[in-house]
């Protein structure tokens, strides 16, 4: 069924170019993005009937030497010695990083001149941050955005326009028909932007691609539960998906259901609505950086170091014996069985009983293993004292300072990092305001809509610290509900 896509007809958008769109962003991108996704999450997948133990994504990673032939579902004797070991450091280092920016709420403040006007823009946006997803929807705003590399913040103000009055005073009723926008996540497997060909930075519109589950199961393949299970087979019947398409331009919005028009409606706002964050600032490039790209290869490289230790362990942990000349003690089917209190005897006087194996020390390979998770380190710039795991060398930390040296990559990283997804954040906050005013809840003009990002201390305090730095705010001419505000105190009341 042809698309009806003439309402985008002004920004070039026609169902040749549509299906392009569509068609690179499943054979290109999306492998891409899954592998970047199966690195983090390293889930358990399913494997080839008889192919013997449970499998994990990141044993594609591994040589074929160690795989063996168990991705085919063969048997093969030698996979039964194969000692696989997977040990994910790629997902402890992205969750140490969210923690660091978003373990902490983060405060929208308004740069409106009036403090009436600011304190209540402040309030609006906390109302559509809260109803939104509040800190959870940064910490997973943070997550995606440090997977794929680039997250997007989608404003929907539907429900905004043509709403139903609210009861109470002014503001409160202004907050209570705030709360019906939403920000919602738009991650990169579902984002295919469409771009301004002179300007990479000029988002044009954005498709939204989502393959949902269906209310119906698949004609034609219905076999009867219980005489299929009486019959040894499995059931065909599955649930039909249903691929959505959401084209949101600057004029337009339309949905599409299996390539039917189920939706259409004007974009009151006159803009996309949409806010892109790049984890990493990558030049010349619409997608930024992942922290999960750099790492796959020494995450191959330590899975695989890992697995051959653990192979030799288990054959040289266990000492055992070659026994010679002792032939005419073979009175059974089987040999003597070697043990405690095991008495043998012969006449043969050649006879000999030699033990061999034991594990050694191997100073390279404890070297080799050490030396690439400190490569893994030095790439994400998150070393295990995130995490908590101390170690000898790391000195005596006898002060924040000391700290801060200590972690002073980790530290850079989430500073260039803050840059990054506080514009983010402040164009969502900017678009939500612009959708207040077009909906006639709450009038703003052009230049009471920025928004400043004020990040909490990223390492841990006291609180004699906090203490101490509200009374210097205070000194220095802080409001004083400000500062009750940061230290959690409701903004002063009670």
């Amino acid at each position: 069924m042809p698309f009806q896509l003439q309402p985008f007809n002004e920004i070039g958008l026609d169902e040749a170019l549509l299906r392009l769109l569509l068609d690179e962003h499943e054979e290109r991108d999306l492998p891409a993005l899954d592998r970047l996704w199966s690195y983090y999450r390293n889930p358990i997948v399913s494997a080839p009937a008889g192919a013997g133990r449970t499998r994990l994504a990141q044993e594609a990673g591994l040589p074929s030497r160690l795989r063996g032939r168990r991705d085919t579902g063969a048997d093969d004797r030698d996979d039964a010695l194969r000692e696989i070991v997977i040990e994910n450091d790629i997902a402890w280092r992205i969750h140490a990083m969210v923690d660091l920016m978003f373990g902490r709420p983060v405060a929208l403040r308004s740069e409106a001149k009036d403090p009436q006007r600011r304190a209540e823009i402040e309030r609006l946006l906390g109302a559509v941050l809260t109803a939104s997803g509040g800190m959870a929807l940064l910490q997973d705003m943070a997550l995606l955005g440090s997977v794929y590399g680039h997250v997007d913040l989608l404003v929907r103000a539907d429900d905004a326009f043509g709403a139903g009055a609210a009861s109470g005073a002014p503001i409160e009723r202004d907050v209570e028909l705030a709360e019906r926008i939403r920000i919602e996540l738009i991650e990169a497997p579902r984002a295919i932007p469409l771009l301004d060909p002179s300007d990479y930075r000029r988002l044009q519109a954005m498709l939204v691609r989502t393959v949902r589950a269906g209310g119906g199961v698949e004609e034609g393949a219905a076999t009867p539960r219980l005489l299929a299970r009486a019959l040894g087979r499995r059931s065909r019947r599955r649930r039909v998906e249903v691929e959505v398409i959401e084209i949101i331009s600057a004029s337009r919005r339309h949905v599409y259901e299996d390539g039917a028009l189920v939706e259409s409606a004007p974009n009151p706002l006159g803009v996309v609505p949409i806010a892109h964050i790049q984890n990493i600032s990558q030049p010349f490039h619409y997608a930024g950086l992942s922290e999960v790209e750099p790492l796959i290869p020494l995450q191959d490289e330590l899975n695989t170091r890992l697995s051959d230790r653990a192979h030799r362990v288990t054959m040289q942990s266990f000492k055992m014996y070659l026994a010679k000349g002792v032939e005419s003690m073979f009175t059974g089917a089987e040999p003597p069985r070697v043990g405690p209190g095991q008495v043998w005897s012969t006449d043969n006087p050649e006879a000999s009983v030699q033990a061999f194996g034991g594990d050694g020390d191997s100073p390279g390979e404890e070297s080799h293993i050490e030396q690439v998770r400190e490569a893994m380190d030095k790439a994400s710039s998150v070393s295990p004292l995130a995490a908590g795991v101390i170690r000898d060398r790391i000195g005596n930390l006898s002060s924040e300072n000391a700290l801060r040296v200590t972690l002073m990559g980790m530290l850079a990283k989430t500073a260039r990092k803050q840059v990054m997804y506080g514009r983010g954040l402040s164009q969502a906050a900017a678009l939500v305001l612009k959708a207040l005013d077009s909906a006639g809840i709450y009038r703003t003009s052009e230049s009471e809509r920025g928004v400043r990002i004020e990040w909490p201390e990223p390492l841990p305090t006291t609180e004699r610290e906090r203490l101490e730095t509200a009374l210097l705010k205070r000194d220095l001419g802080v409001a004083r509900e400000r500062v009750l505000e940061e230290l959690g105190y409701g903004g002063g009341e009670g």
